[in-house]
């Protein structure tokens, strides 16, 4: 089981990984049992599904979203919109935990006036994982992404400006921050097959937080 024990060996580090891409290790730490009590009341509102992409596809990882956006996939195409497709009502509103935190990891990775306005809380069971893809739905993609791992570890891929580039292969921990913005902002990114395990936080699952400025 890997947990709290671990995570108090941890020293926080800040790491570049390109131009305009950062990875601040163990990061949310203090902040972890917090983020996930503040999960679990945001999906009690909006529960997670398994969204279906434009091509017919059923997607591994299920999802929710908060704040003032949120983004879904259906036979319409991808987009950002403000109310749940399910319940027909606005997303839950951002926790204050989630929004001080994505605010104070832009800062540390030099995205100073970073505030977002929609959260995708993602949740990763084993065998669930995310394609290569790039996050172009925003508005203004002059705001970077910040991405939060919570629970099981996982392997980040980290691509280039084509889907062909071979990734970084990263292991994020939970705790680790991502944050990729300005020349590294379209790079393509993905999450490899998510492997078995136990978590004292998060039992079988990793949480992913992914926060943007979409509107």
């Amino acid at each position: 089981m890997t947990g709290d024990l671990f995570a108090a060996l941890r020293v926080p580090a800040i790491e570049p990984i390109a131009d305009g891409a950062t990875w601040l290790r163990a990061y949310a730490d203090d902040d972890a049992v917090a983020l996930v009590q503040a999960i679990e009341n945001v999906t009690a509102q909006a529960p997670f599904r398994r969204m279906q992409t434009p091509g017919g596809y059923t997607m591994s990882v299920a999802m929710s979203n908060c704040g003032d956006f949120g983004w879904v996939t259906d036979r319409r195409g991808y987009r950002y919109q403000r109310e749940d497709p399910v319940s027909q009502q606005a997303w839950p509103k951002m926790p204050d935990v989630f929004l001080a935190l994505a605010v104070r990891a832009a800062a540390a990775a030099g995205f100073d006036r970073f505030f977002p306005d929609a959260c995708l809380v993602n949740r990763y069971e084993p065998g669930a994982r995310m394609s290569l893809h790039q996050d172009k739905n925003e508005s203004d993609l002059s705001q970077p992404i910040v991405s939060v791992s919570l629970g099981l570890p996982a392997t980040f891929l980290f691509g280039g400006a084509e889907r062909a580039d071979k990734p970084l292969r990263l292991r994020l921990e939970s705790g680790d921050v991502v944050v990729w913005g300005g020349p590294a902002r379209l790079r393509f990114h993905g999450v490899d097959t998510l492997a078995p395990g136990m978590h004292a936080l998060t039992g079988e699952y990793r949480y992913n937080l992914t926060f943007r400025k979409a509107g």
